[in-house]
């Protein structure tokens, strides 16, 4: 059994800003209304909140700032938080034009590269909340923070009909962070001891996964020899997709080849990579 490998993105944020601004400065002002898989949310809304997470890590994060409100007691919360401010913001900023909105993508996002890149990958940071309480490693932060981008940029292209930025370099870490969240997702499910789980994704970003059930807890692993008890094989595209709420298990049941134990394969179409 071979331990997941920490997920190392800092070289990755230039190019998928560069990438993001490109393709917002070519599209049309029909481009910038069509819907995208964010119930509710235009092209330009994602941007929008896409502008809004660059501006919160500089204020919050790298500037220390705390506008105060009251202390979050559970999950449910959270994420009620985390929609509300969402919410708020893209509402509050619809005004602003397309152009002005590329303008300040341009001026937050090399300064959250900076203060990123001054960050100890290796240190012990927040929780990444999908992944589970506890504190994590700076590195699946900053991991989390590059799928964040990456996929809502993917629901841009995917509005526009426009090329994602689909090659291995780019969206290989994105499934590797969003696996991350298995053990968390089977943290109810009880099983026997050496109880072994394989999710395979198929394509040039995907790979194998399994999780192990020992001394009563589940672990994650990159690579098993052992046979599984049960295993789900999916395409790289729906895989990402059904993590970020953009496909739902109903949906992407029909797509994928479970053998071995149904209950327990069916539980991995229940991860969700995503707070909000």
């Amino acid at each position: 059994m071979k331990p997941s490998a920490p997920i190392l993105v800092n070289d990755l944020f230039r190019p998928l800003r560069e990438g993001l601004l490109a393709l917002l400065s070519g599209l049309s002002a029909e481009e910038w209304e069509k819907p995208t898989v964010c119930a509710g949310w235009s092209v330009k809304d994602v941007a929008l909140h896409l502008l809004g997470g660059d501006i919160g890590i500089l204020s919050r994060r790298r500037d220390g700032f705390t506008p105060g409100g009251k202390a979050i007691a559970n999950w449910e919360e959270l994420v009620a938080l985390i929609n509300s401010l969402n919410d708020v913001w893209v509402k509050a900023t619809r005004r602003m034009s397309p152009r002005l909105l590329c303008d300040l993508l341009e001026f937050t996002g090399p300064q959250v590269e900076e203060y990123f890149a001054s960050l100890d990958p290796f240190a012990t940071g927040a929780p990444v909340d999908w992944a589970g309480p506890e504190p994590a490693p700076v590195w699946l932060d900053l991991a989390r923070e590059y799928t964040e981008r990456w996929h809502h940029q993917q629901q841009i292209r995917d509005a526009v009909s426009k090329p994602g930025l689909k090659e291995s370099r780019f969206f290989a870490p994105v499934l590797d962070t969003f696996v991350r969240a298995l053990p968390h997702t089977f943290r109810g499910v009880a099983a026997a001891e050496q109880t072994l789980v394989k999710l395979s994704i198929a394509g040039d970003a995907g790979g194998d996964w399994c999780l192990l059930r020992e001394r009563g807890a589940w672990n994650l692993y990159a690579e098993c020899e052992a046979r599984a008890t049960a295993q789900v094989t999916m395409d790289q595209d729906d895989a990402w997709r059904l993590f970020t709420k953009g496909m739902s298990a109903e949906q992407v049941r029909g797509r994928v080849k479970i053998q071995g134990d149904v209950t327990l394969a069916e539980k991995m179409l229940d991860m969700v990579s995503v707070i909000a």
